[in-house]
């Protein structure tokens, strides 16, 4: 009798494969394909195994900015007098990370310090990679502010020497704050002034907690009478150049924000005197770019290199937008025309006029994608202050520059 040979053994199961066992590659792989950067700052912090794909790879945070545009978390309104800047945020039912970003953060800047409820007197003279920077005309305070962290950071005052050696008069400009890079934490502010016909600049580092003093410039204005000490509108930061338009003139200041140098450059002729019809800003390649706003049509200029080697303004791209109207539910006529508010990596931000002719009719605020012409209708609101859009920049968290303790030890 054959003896009886034993049964194998059924074959086990396979282990369940987890979102943790892909693998860092698949997993940068799969949060490419989230919404937004607020999606990814959830997704990161939901293990540490996520924020370690995230943080160890600069590679992935390029393609990652390279696919998805920062995005727009409201506009700020900073009225003239005592109020406090106002927050308009932008809400998508369709982004629930991005509202949830909004609710979570200090937009109603309550961590400013206040020693006056009735006349609080700050104003933001700069809007710059999540930061705000005020200047306090009440108290002479100078503080920078991050509503995503609610880091505030008190600065002093430039020194007495700063304003030394004038011409007869001198001129405050505006502060301006470059942001920390991803290795060192560390931020400066750029304050600058001018006199009859030079400009000067001091620079604050958040590592000294001092300001340097740079020497006048050369002349880069005709020397201006008693009654004409204003020659320079508010400044806007582009690419690490500081951009000041001429009141007067078809010509931009410039402050370079590594060697502290100015220089000027020119601007087409018809734009001379009207400062009010145009923004300056950058393209999503980072290319310099300035947006013209006539009636409804928004005109393209472009800063580049032409066949004689020399860098020239180019004209762009024309978007009529007379159908904006299909978006609004509005008219042209209601509408007035339209208003360039601000240019932030290849979006323009603009808006309606209907507060320019009536103080009590909103506007409409709208932003435009260079690239593609799309159109996003954002919100209504009173146009009665200065605007300043809050781009949501890349969190430091998620870059590993060093031991994130807190994340370690948890």
């Amino acid at each position: 009798m054959a003896s009886q040979q034993p049964s194998e053994p059924p074959p086990a199961e396979p282990s369940p494969t987890t979102l943790t066992a892909l693998g860092d590659d698949l997993l940068r792989e799969i949060f490419l394909l989230l919404p937004s950067l607020p999606s990814l700052v959830r997704a990161a912090f939901a293990c540490r195994i996520f924020l370690h794909v995230v943080r160890s790879s600069p590679a992935f945070r390029r393609r990652f900015r390279a696919l998805h545009s920062l995005p727009l978390l409201g506009i700020y309104f900073d009225p003239d007098g005592p109020a406090i800047p106002a927050f308009s945020p932008l809400r998508r039912q369709s982004d629930p990370d991005l509202r949830a970003a909004v609710r979570r953060s200090d937009f109603f800047l309550t961590g400013l310090p206040d020693d006056d409820d009735d006349f609080p007197g700050w104003v933001i003279n700069d809007c710059h990679d999540g930061y705000l920077i005020f200047d306090n005309w009440t108290t002479r305070q100078v503080a920078a502010y991050n509503p995503l962290t609610m880091a505030l950071d008190l600065i002093p005052q430039p020194p007495d020497e700063f304003y030394d050696c004038s011409n007869d008069y001198f001129m405050c400009l505006d502060f301006h704050i470059l942001s920390p890079k991803e290795d060192d934490g560390l931020f400066r502010v750029i304050y600058a002034c001018h006199d009859a016909s030079r400009a000067r600049a001091a620079v604050f580092s958040s590592d000294t907690r001092s300001w340097k003093v740079f020497p006048w410039s050369e002349a880069v204005k005709t020397p201006q009478s008693a009654d004409e000490k204003h020659w320079l509108t508010a400044g806007r930061i582009v690419n690490g150049f500081v951009y000041w338009i001429y009141l007067d003139e078809a010509s931009m200041l410039l402050l370079n924000t590594t060697t502290l140098q100015f220089s000027r450059m020119d601007l087409p002729p018809y734009l001379k005197g009207h400062t009010h019809m145009f923004r300056v800003g950058k393209t999503k390649d980072g290319g310099l770019c300035i947006v013209v706003a006539i009636e409804f049509k928004l005109y393209v200029w472009l800063r580049k290199i032409c066949d004689d080697g020399v860098k020239k303004w180019v004209k762009g791209e024309l978007f009529d937008l007379d159908d904006i109207v299909e978006e609004t539910g509005g008219t042209l006529k209601e509408h007035g025309e339209l208003k360039v508010v601000g240019i932030v990596d290849g979006f323009v931000y603009f808006s309606t006029h209907e507060t320019f002719e009536d103080a009590n009719l909103p506007c409409w605020f709208l932003s435009l994608d260079l690239e593609t012409s799309d159109i996003d209708l954002l919100f209504q609101k009173r146009y009665d202050s200065h605007i300043h859009p809050y781009i949501m920049p890349w969190p430091r968290s998620l870059v590993r520059d060093k031991p994130c303790l807190q994340v370690e030890g948890a």
